[in-house]
């Protein structure tokens, strides 16, 4: 099947050897449709085993120095999630493109779920607002520092939970058989969405065979339920697509086929600009991921807390210092002397804010002076400029979330 988009030829292989590849990756997707009945049969599998990491380490005791990841439900629960499942997902994205969502994903599953048996109702034009996952991302990590998400297991209810219960019920609401939490709200989404662009894989739609497929008579119109709402006949990329396979063949056009990492970032995200992911990509992952890995340990953040916690005791501030807050809120675990006052949760937001705003400040020049140095200064230049910086920010983003995992094995001995 030819395809509008130039496929990669492996280096040393003649065009007969990459021809017989490209063929065989493209089995593996007609397989994917074939089989969607395991498919859900796994996602099935995998929400039961989500679901008791949930709630498992609420029922468990908090771990002591004596404690093991596999002795203990809470430390399992937090490498699983943590340790494993957060930072290899991201790196599924690059390899893979988004088959995590498409083919593995419980909050999605369950959002697909809910709208199937749901209401169907039209999607409100506010829920298609383009800054939701920016708004979603930067949300969730500065919450999710707020209440150490990464270290106790009542915040990962709210946190986790909550976007799998909002999936379910916008699911139930909106749509019909269909994702719309994952396609406009899910706090991931712009991140899976960035990094499936480096994708090798994906599913390319030939434009000349959609054409001049014709119906046959006496047979019912092929149809696809494409969940997450990809235009199929004009899809480009790999960013929006879920990668379950359910279009693989569809008309003889679409097919999953193998390309060069860059392809998309170099001929496709230059098409149109868009701002939002430039944000996400710079002040999102750039600035307040990085952000929320240190700030704890930044001698600047600790040198602050102390001179400010000292001149409110000497003005009478000390309700400031205090942890008056619910966990909820705020970190306040006192039996595991962690405890974070109203004080810190100010200064760690400011922290994370204003470390966003320095990296978007010195990235945002650096780029404008890249497009001015191209030629005549064009923001659709400026803004596929900064998809260059995709690979970058992943990395610095996977890097963050494997000192966790590190943390977790160091503890091990």
């Amino acid at each position: 099947m030819a395809s509008v988009q130039t496929p990669l030829h492996p280096a040393g292989l003649d065009p007969q050897a990459s021809s017989r590849i490209q063929a065989g990756i493209a089995r593996v997707g007609l397989w994917l449709r074939d089989h969607q009945a395991a498919i859900r049969r796994v996602q099935w599998t995998i929400i039961v085993a989500y679901v008791a990491l949930l709630i498992a380490p609420l029922l468990a005791p908090m771990p002591t120095r004596l404690s093991h990841i596999w002795s203990n439900a809470v430390l399992f629960a937090q490498f699983v999630f943590w340790g494993i499942w957060w930072p290899f997902v991201l790196v599924s994205m690059v390899l893979v493109g988004r088959s995590w969502c498409g083919l593995f994903c419980p909050e999605g599953a369950l959002a697909e779920a809910a709208s199937r048996h749901g209401l169907g109702r039209a999607i409100p034009h506010w829920i298609k607002w383009r800054g939701w996952p920016f708004v979603a991302f930067a949300s969730t990590t500065i919450y999710g520092q707020m209440v150490s998400v990464y270290q106790y297991p009542k915040p990962v209810i709210v946190v986790l939970g909550g976007s799998t219960l909002a999936a379910m019920v916008v699911g139930f609401l909106c749509g019909h058989d269909k994702r719309v939490w994952c396609r406009y709200l899910c706090p991931v989404n712009g991140v899976f969405a960035l990094l499936s662009k480096l994708a090798p894989l994906h599913y390319a739609v030939d434009n000349e065979a959609w054409h001049a497929w014709r119906h046959r008579p006496g047979k019912p119109p092929p149809f696809v339920n494409c969940a997450p709402l990809v235009p199929i006949r004009t899809m480009q990329g790999a960013s929006a697509c879920h990668m379950c396979g359910r279009c693989a063949g569809f008309k003889q056009a679409v097919a999953l086929e193998i390309r060069s990492p860059s392809h998309e970032i170099v001929h496709v995200a230059g098409g149109e600009p868009k701002p939002w992911e430039t944000f996400l990509i710079v002040f999102g992952l750039m600035g307040l991921a990085a952000g929320a890995f240190q700030w704890a340990s930044s001698p600047l953040y600790v040198t602050v807390r102390q001179k400010l916690a000292e001149w409110l005791v000497e003005h009478g501030g000390i309700t400031l210092i205090e942890p008056r807050l619910p966990w909820w809120i705020l970190t306040n675990y006192p039996d595991q002397n962690d405890m974070m006052t109203p004080l810190d949760g100010a200064l760690m937001i400011g922290y994370l804010l204003g470390i966003a705003c320095l990296t978007t400040t010195a990235v945002g020049a650096a780029l404008a002076l890249s497009t001015r140095a191209l030629g005549p200064f064009r923001i659709a230049r400026f803004h596929h400029l900064a998809q260059c910086l995709i690979p970058m920010a992943g990395c610095g983003l996977f890097l963050g979330l494997s000192m966790t995992t590190v943390t977790l094995l160091r503890s091990e001995g």
